[in-house]
């Protein structure tokens, strides 16, 4: 940027003025930082600090701004200046609230801040305004493919909210799995009785919103695009393709009932008689305000049985590793079916562990207990053709054998999130005989994505959607997934899960008509750029970025989405040659950070030690450290950073040859039970780190001097500690021999 004016700006507030030297640290900002501008105040955060910063930006032509005081993730709202560049420097959390106050560390203490000082003035030195795309575009329609709970519920909050919605309905009729249900668990107080499962409210609510438009029989043969700009080809009954253009997409396409067949030693299929919990809606239906027949022979229903976990919580393969959590909660409301019609009938259910989550919860149990249900612990092992039902009872310790009239299996649910698929397909190098080995199933969405036609799936068949760190949010920006295609629940669950997912899909449709990311970096308009002539063309970039914001254009460079993209800086990191850069993030701004700060020969006995910090994980923990006052060693020079992923290699390496002693890296933690919140940034890092280790070594220096360490927000303690055991280690391997 051409016409530029920089200010930095010092607060004294909150201790910092009475343990640093302000006057110095604005000498630091002046002389080294090469700032025009450089003010204290004793309260920059309060009305008149805030109006002395915004009166030097309309009346001075400030265009950049450094505000020096406490943590970027503190006074938001009051630091808030749009159409100017911006950074902090924490001298609060990250200086004074973690070194003692006394006067053997003061000394320290000031160097601390006045590298803090150098390094925030050089990384608003590098940093652009961010100018966006223009790809941005409005379209104030959701898709919605479902029609069942989750589906209409969606459409529902969406049309009440002013935008309008789609639903995509496999079937001849809207309801899904609770459309099949005679009544429901209740959602209200006293949550004694099952309720009306108020499918057909929902239907009239959706007849009555103009905006809301329903395709039954059809699916989705294909998906492309963007937030505020996918294009979805609808294959209706008739064979008809309808082409239209959505803001924003939900998955709300539920579970399928697991397959008792699989369950020989329950004889599922051998008698009429032994039914799943799906089956037993089906006879209360037929059986209407009439009792339950025995389906073999059409006899009274004397004495059922209810069998829990049923190919559940299991670890044996075919059957589902996890709890369905409606599960006990159904087979309490059908055993009601039983004693509501007629108390004599004799309903137990046998259970390992009874399970009643959601809002009816313990108060529905009681109420089975008060109408006569008998609740029996134990371990069934198995069910005779018969209807002898075989089970070790765990209170009584002992083997046992019940006789049944009706058995009824409780089996659980199966996400129907369409293909699974982990490998990567980018083109016709990657496809062909392999891609197709590793794809199997049904395609839901149909994707017109090189990762695969379907979001990624979780451990267990879940669509990808990070109860942690991205909640209804998945790897492909602007699709959200809800219900129980997300994870097992039961309709009220599900009804609230589908709410927050009609919002999020209203929040993806409004970022991408202002360019703005996506959660976590919600708001951020930034977006990657490459030097052209500087790209090799290796696709590290496309094949690494986590959420598919990047193909190639016909002459096979990278092509950035903008509204997919989510800021990570992973394509940053993962190129080789270092062309991809971001307007306000860069290897630039981060570079020169490293670069500024102070290096003591090796005679100081002041070595330095280089964290780059996840803003998202690590970062938040030692704020929270400066809060709780733990102290830590004085030499670390902290950098948050957008995602480990956006680490190059070279930045890693350009810090210990220039004389940093020691490195660290902390990020989210990775695997199975990631914690990141651009999926792989913090996985990938490691890798990297893995591969420099023989670069270390040919420049004479020992590998342990760079450290990956996978870290969470509430790892207060430990990294603190973390900090201190690195300098115990310079302690004993020396000083780094690139010391100036």
């Amino acid at each position: 940027m051409s016409d530029t004016k920089s200010a930095c700006y010092i607060c004294k507030g909150c201790g910092i003025g009475e343990r640093l030297d302000a006057g110095q640290l604005s000498n630091i900002a002046t002389r080294e930082g090469r700032m025009q501008i450089v003010k204290e105040h004793d309260f920059l955060c309060n009305a008149e600090g805030v109006k002395m910063i915004r009166d030097d930006i309309d009346n001075e032509n400030v265009n950049k701004v450094c505000i020096a005081a406490c943590s970027r993730r503190a006074k938001t709202e009051a630091f808030n200046f749009e159409g100017v560049m911006m950074n902090r420097t924490n001298l609060r959390e990250g200086v004074i609230w973690i070194r003692p106050d006394d006067e053997e560390s003061r000394e320290t203490t000031q160097e601390m801040a006045e590298d803090y000082i150098r390094m925030g003035c050089a990384d608003l030195k590098y940093m652009n305004l961010e100018s966006g795309s223009g790809q941005q575009l409005r379209n104030d329609h959701i898709l919605i493919v479902g029609g069942g709970v989750a589906g209409m519920t969606s459409a529902i909050e969406a049309a009440q909210a002013g935008y309008k919605a789609t639903i995509i309905e496999k079937s001849g009729e809207l309801g899904g799995w609770a459309g099949k249900l005679k009544s429901r668990t209740p959602s209200v107080a006293p949550y004694a009785d099952p309720a009306d499962t108020e499918i057909e409210a929902m239907k009239a609510a959706i007849d009555a919103f103009a905006d809301v438009t329903v395709h039954l029989n059809a699916t989705v043969a294909k998906t492309s695009g963007a937030p505020g700009r996918f294009s979805a080809d609808i294959a209706t009954e008739s064979g008809s393709i309808v082409t239209e253009n959505f803001g924003a997409i939900i998955q709300a396409t539920g579970f399928n009932a697991y397959d008792a067949n699989n369950l020989e030693q329950f004889s599922y299929g051998k008698s009429a008689d032994i039914v799943d919990q799906a089956g037993l809606e089906a006879l209360a239906l037929a059986a209407g305000d009439g009792a339950i027949k025995r389906p073999s022979n059409g006899a009274e229903v004397k004495r059922v049985v209810f069998v829990q976990c049923a190919g559940q919580r299991s670890d044996k393969d075919g059957e589902l590793s996890y709890c369905s959590g409606h599960c006990c909660s159904t087979s309490i409301k059908q055993a009601m079916y039983f004693k509501d019609q007629n108390p004599d009938i004799d309903t137990q259910i046998i259970y390992t562990d009874l399970r009643t989550p959601g809002s009816a919860g313990e108060d529905f149990y009681r109420s089975g207990q008060r109408k006569g249900v008998t609740f029996t612990k134990g371990v069934v092992s198995e069910v005779t053709a018969d209807l002898k039902v075989k089970l070790k009872d765990l209170i009584l310790d002992e083997e046992i054998e019940e006789q049944a009239d009706l058995v009824v299996l409780a089996t659980g649910q199966v996400p129907n999130a369409g293909i699974n698929i982990d490998a990567v397909v980018s083109d016709e190098d990657n496809a062909g005989e392999e891609a197709d080995n590793k794809i199997a199933g049904i395609s839901v969405l149909n994707l017109d994505y090189r990762q695969g036609p379907d979001m990624p799936q979780l451990r267990d068949g879940y669509a990808d959607s990070h109860f942690i760190c991205f909640p209804y949010e998945t790897r492909r920006t602007g699709i959200y997934a809800t219900g129980t295609v997300r994870r097992p629940m039961d309709i009220q669950q599900a009804k609230d899960d589908a709410a927050g997912a009609a919002l999020k899909a209203i929040q993806a449709l409004e970022n991408a008509a202002l360019g703005r990311a996506a959660h976590p970096r919600s708001g951020d308009l930034s977006f990657p750029q490459f030097r052209k002539e500087g790209c090799t063309q290796c696709k590290r970039c496309t094949v690494e970025c986590p959420f598919g914001a990047i193909n190639e254009d016909e002459d096979r460079y990278p092509e950035f989405n903008e509204s997919r993209c989510r800021r990570c800086g992973t394509c940053m990191g993962a190129c080789p040659v270092r062309v991809i850069s971001f307007e306000n993030y860069s290897l630039n701004t981060l570079g020169e950070q490293i670069k500024a700060c102070d290096i003591p020969d090796e005679f100081e006995e002041k070595p330095r030690i280089l964290v780059l910090a996840c803003e998202n994980d690590a970062y938040p923990a030692l704020d929270q450290a400066g809060m709780n006052k733990i102290t830590y060693n004085p030499f670390v020079r902290v950098i948050p950073v957008r995602c480990l992923g956006s680490i190059n290699s070279s930045l890693v390496i350009d810090a210990v040859t220039s004389g940093y002693d020691g490195v660290m890296l902390m990020g989210c933690p990775k695997g199975d039970n990631y914690q990141c919140h651009f999926v792989r940034g913090s996985e990938m890092a490691h890798e990297r780190m893995s591969k420099i280790e023989d670069t270390l070594k040919g420049q004479g220096l020992e590998p342990e001097r760079v450290q990956p360490h996978e870290v969470s927000i509430a790892d207060i303690q430990r990294i603190p500690q973390l900090f201190n055991e690195m300098g115990e280690l310079i302690g004993e391997i020396g000083m780094s021999p690139f010391k100036f």
